[in-house]
């Protein structure tokens, strides 16, 4: 059966959180199998005959939010697409020197003509980034917690929503897959 990876948008809203342990048991709850989840961040992997898809988001996100008692974004991918994500890699020096520093931003629809431009422009730092479909891949070599390029930021000028992993957590959710 094909691994799919799904990501909360926010694991923590308004003063609620999501418990992993809870976000498993509802994973088997709605037949999928061997559910898991990767650090307390809202990261699961589990099997499914489902496509990890825009359908399957909806599906999670309507199941959610009785049990959690809170709308709860999710982001679904493939583990061809996470391979794709790790080869597609734009920066890989980052990755090796400061993986903590690279973010990738995982994009619930590709962004607008022109979002990645106006992203650009916005940016006031030494951040970097680049676009590949659904994947944002930013540096952020002063650091994240400095930078004004925030997840807001982002989302304004790519017309959309993401959540953002490290390339540490990437790394090891890949390593999940197998």
């Amino acid at each position: 059966m094909p691994t799919a990876i799904a990501l909360l948008r926010a694991v923590n809203v308004g003063g609620r959180s999501v418990k992993m342990a809870a976000l498993v048991s509802l994973a088997r709850e709605m037949g999928f199998q061997n559910p898991r989840t990767l650090l307390q961040s809202g990261n699961l992997v589990f099997e499914t005959a489902e496509t990890a898809d825009g359908a399957l988001e909806a599906r999670l996100e309507a199941a959610a939010q009785p049990r959690f008692g809170f709308p709860i974004d999710f982001i679904c991918r493939t583990a061809a697409e996470w391979r794709e994500l790790i080869a597609g890699n734009p920066f890989p020096d980052a990755a090796k020197a400061d993986p903590a520093r690279l973010l990738a931003t995982l994009l619930k629809r590709s962004p607008p003509d022109g979002g990645m431009e106006t992203l650009r422009a916005a940016i006031k730092g030494r951040e970097q980034a680049a676009l590949a479909g659904r994947t944002l891949y930013v540096v952020y070599p002063d650091g994240i917690g400095r930078s004004r390029l925030t997840g807001a930021v982002i989302e304004r000028h790519l017309k959309g929503q993401g959540t953002a992993r490290n390339w540490n957590t990437v790394l090891k959710l890949a390593d999940m897959l197998d």
